[in-house]
């Protein structure tokens, strides 16, 4: 039998940061050439035996070029010592402190010699192997020789294929340059800098100089090279063979996966990711937005890893096994978009308006039959291109009738429409698309230009046919013209039973959150719980056929022919809700009657500022709307009771709700004068087959995951309702955390309930400020300077350590507010100062530390509503630490 030598015979090894010297081990094993090497490794073995904890499994740990096991260390920690999992994280042959031994090893020699290795030491029976890097593929390679003795995999910014013909990325080209490999990786430190330096912010300067100690001198580079070299891009090269063997190994792996990335990797792309995917169809995936390469340093990996482990691996827990809406009172399921169908089969209604579109030229009615014409062949051209059901299509088009038919058409064929709207900006929208996989993109040139600039993922295809040298510039395959062209030719020959047998649990939808309080994350609906959704804001809304919907806020345009109901858009920039004018909704309102309205609530007050231009069609027209909503953000009751001016027959209504779950409680402005003053903005009572409940707010301002329904408890919202989304993509841990009270969804939102049932938003669980008399939400404080005559809206933010927090206020001045000019808030003066803490402690009894004023507060780019706190907050702490800067 074969021992481990403790730390105190690895003489080479310096002390390491977040490294326990009890954890180095070395091993003499033979290798796959014959010869005996000696292995380094770090072990918490000795720590398990201590504590007298009989490990229930073992993390095999692989590192890729060119770091070593330094890069699992955050895996030794307490929590994982606890759980019973014992860690062994290798430096490979040639790698980190393990020997050095002249060869050139190849891939299957990598393999080969981790399994002498796990021989030799005793290694078998429940192993999860963890891979990064290239150690992603050796990790792999190790499972499919030792599968019987894997129970799990996790996979980190790695790759398994590169198709023949496909270009390595551009680091990679360079570094396997001939000419050019030996300097950047051997004769110079190069290769070994550029990869720990790829992290923004960069890595501490101690944790930087741990990943270089290993490699100081040329030959101690030389594994740096030769694992560089050993890259299979060419059918010729010695490695490729045993590459293709395990990618096609891998599809038969059907243990639980967890794959975590970082999008930033500009070696290992998402390109990497989707290959894996594909292999891997039942992996979870868990994307930090913002990490790059080097995950494991970038973001918290290593508690994400223990959670999954003991929810997949001990618990045996899948997500839809008890996914929100299984709990939930179910409503009747009706496949999306039958009610455009049975209109157009209708001849009372099959030629009454489905969708109007303002344009430069004026009106143009698209009829229930011309809809379902157009719905029909475009689903029909769509499948004879060869997208599927299951595919996953954007759609980035204007609001109108092609936006419908493409919507619409995705959903009877079974192909999954992601809908991230210009209102997230270039960034946001970027992060959404590339992070969401997506296999085609359709949309208008801008977009598809933005596609071509921006290097998005996935087929192009435009909606009007383009001239040849547009299609080349743009990379356009085909049109939505030409694909209904060829629809409506198949239906010619006698085709076109487009209608799909599609599992109502299949998802439908991927529809993107605001990205207010972080990157916007994609909300994926089944057509169960779609259709549910598009139920409960229907009824929420009291939309009906003979009414109609004008969509100030345009993603709610597609809402209508779910519901049978014609819709419009105003004229407006979508992409800027609030600048929504009185005179563009009275002349949408005018070409369909007497229409339900929808707007964002920044919209509300530029429609009051603007109505002075109303000549008095437009008057009359706004004089028919019987009933106004407007979600995103709360509603106060001044802004509605201003809005009677306007919209003077019209019952206004505030629907509260999310992007995860649409719509949770509705309030109408009786109903929020009833309800009087409280600590929040009432929202009123839930909708109907939807139930609420509250995680209580612990003392250091995170919620419980316990539930109660008692009164006046302050926490979290969690909300059980048939028409929460299924999951978030792509995001398991924070699918997870959001479903950590079974049955529940937590929205993220504190506030609390009274004792009619009525529902009290109260701000952001992020944004709960942590004081020493304990922690105090941000609406609470907002509410009481908003009471002053020179406040126009405020923006509470919290300054200093979690326990101790200086509550900091920054208010406009209705006398000085201008929208979308924002400048730095510059501090008031001493007698509103004064005044504001007056107020705030009056009513909460909360001590304000400082007073700023600003001419217009940051707020998100979706609803131009919800103010980002967090940004006030960075903002804040720089100004109190004398740090002078823009907001």
């Amino acid at each position: 039998m074969v021992s481990a030598k403790t730390f105190q015979d690895v003489q080479d090894v310096p002390d390491l940061p977040g490294v326990e010297p009890e954890l180095h081990h070395t091993l003499n094993v033979r290798d796959s050439f014959g010869d005996m090497r000696r292995w380094h490794y770090l072990d918490n073995d000795r720590q398990l035996a201590e504590r007298g904890i009989e490990p229930r499994g073992t993390l095999l740990c692989v590192h890729g070029n060119p770091t070593y096991s330094f890069l699992y260390r955050s895996l030794f920690n307490e929590e994982m010592l606890e759980a019973g999992w014992r860690v062994v994280a290798v430096d490979q042959l040639e790698m980190g402190y393990s020997e050095r031994t002249g060869r050139e090893r190849r891939l299957q020699d990598r393999i080969t010699d981790l399994s002498l290795f796990t021989d030799a030491l005793g290694l078998s029976g429940n192993v999860v192997t963890v891979g990064h890097d290239w150690g992603g593929i050796v990790s792999i390679g190790w499972a499919l020789d030792n599968r019987h003795d894997v129970i799990g995999m996790v996979l980190t910014n790695t790759a398994i294929h590169q198709e023949l013909g496909e270009s390595l990325p551009a680091s990679l080209q360079l570094a396997t340059a001939p000419g050019f490999l030996p300097f950047s990786t051997s004769r110079t430190d190069a290769f070994l800098r550029t990869t720990v330096n790829l992290s923004k912010p960069p890595l501490p300067r101690e944790v930087r100089e741990g990943y270089y100690a290993p490699y100081r001198s040329r030959a101690r580079r030389r594994g740096i090279e030769t694992f560089v070299a050993d890259i299979p891009a060419s059918a010729e090269h010695p490695s490729r063979a045993t590459l293709e063997r395990l990618a096609e190994g891998l599809k038969g792996m059907d243990v639980p996966t967890l794959m975590v990335w970082g999008p930033r990797d500009v070696v290992f792309s998402d390109r990497y990711l989707r290959d894996l995917l594909e292999r891997v169809p039942h992996a979870d995936v868990h994307r930090f937005e913002g990490a790059s390469h080097l995950v494991w340093d970038d973001a918290p990996v290593a508690p994400l890893v223990r959670r999954w482990l003991e929810e997949r691996l001990i618990n045996g827990a899948d997500h839809r096994e008890r996914s929100v809406s299984s709990f939930a009172e179910q409503p009747e399921y009706r496949r999306l978009g039958s009610l455009i169908t049975e209109r157009a089969n209708d001849p009372t209604t099959a030629y009454e308006p489905a969708v109007v579109e303002m344009l430069a030229e004026g009106p143009r009615t698209i009829t229930w039959s011309l809809l379902e014409k157009r719905v029909s062949q475009l689903a029909s051209g769509m499948r004879a291109h060869g997208i599927k059901a299951g595919d996953r299509v954007s759609v980035l088009v204007t609001p109108g009738a092609d936006l419908t038919a493409v919507l619409y058409a995705c959903l009877r064929i079974g192909a999954i429409a992601v809908v991230a709207d210009a209102g997230l900006g270039v960034k946001g929208l970027t992060r959404a698309i590339v992070g969401a996989h997506i296999d085609y993109v359709v949309g208008i040139p801008t977009a598809l230009a933005g596609a071509r600039a921006l290097g998005w993922p996935g087929e192009r295809i435009s909606v009007r046919t383009l001239p040849t040298i547009d299609r080349a510039v743009f990379g356009v395959s085909t049109s939505i013209d030409e694909l209904m062209r060829e629809g409506e030719q198949i239906h010619a020959l006698g085709g076109g039973d487009e209608w799909s047998d599609i599992d109502p649990d299949a998802d439908a939808l991927v529809l993107f959150t605001s990205g207010s309080t972080g990157p916007a994350k994609g909300a994926v609906y089944t057509h169960r719980q779609a259709s549910a959704m598009f139920a409960a804001v229907g009824d929420t809304l009291q939309l009906r056929p003979e009414r109609g919907l004008v969509a100030g806020f345009a993603p709610f345009a597609l809402l209508g022919p779910a519901l049978g109901a014609p819709s419009i858009v105003p004229e407006m920039d979508v992409t800027r809700p609030g600048e929504l004018t009185a005179s563009a909704l009275a002349d949408a309102v005018d070409e369909l009657g007497s229409p339900a309205v929808f707007t964002a609530p920044a919209a509300l007050q530029n429609i009051i500022d603007t109505a002075g231009t109303l000549d008095e069609r437009q008057r009359e027209a706004l004089s028919r709307v019987p009933s106004f909503f407007s979600a995103g953000a709360p509603i106060p009751a001044p802004l509605l009771r201003a809005l009677r001016d306007v919209l003077p027959n019209a019952h206004s209504y505030s629907p509260y709700g999310m992007t995860e779950c649409l719509a949770v409680a509705a309030i109408d402005l009786e109903g929020i004068e009833a309800a009087g003053e409280g600590s929040g903005v009432c929202v009123g009572a839930p909708v109907p087959r939807v139930e609420l409940a509250i995680a209580p707010l612990q003392s250091d301002g995170r919620a419980a995951s316990t539930v109660t329904t008692k009164p006046g408890v302050v926490g979290e919202i969690m909300v059980r309702a048939a028409h929460v989304r299924d999951r978030y993509l792509m995001l398991w841990d924070t699918t997870r955390e959001s479903m950590r009270c079974e049955g529940y969804h937590a929205t993220g939102d504190v506030g609390q309930l009274d004792a009619e049932g009525r529902l009290w938003v109260e701000g952001r669980l992020a944004h709960v400020v942590t004081t020493a008399a304990g922690p105090v939400t941000p609406v609470q404080i907002e509410k009481a300077a908003e009471s002053l005559d020179f406040v126009r809206r405020a923006g509470v933010c919290g300054v200093g350590p979690a326990g101790t927090q200086q509550v900091v206020v920054v208010y406009e001045d209705p006398a000085t507010f201008r929208p979308g000019k924002g400048e730095t808030p510059k501090p008031a003066t001493p007698e509103r100062q004064a005044a504001i803490r007056e107020a705030v402690e009056a009513a909460t009894g909360i001590a304000v530390t400082a007073a700023f004023e600003t001419t217009t507060l940051p707020t998100d780019i979706r609803h131009n509503s919800k103010i980002e706190r967090a940004r006030l907050g960075a903002w804040a702490a720089r100004e109190l630490a004398g740090e002078r800067s823009a907001l």
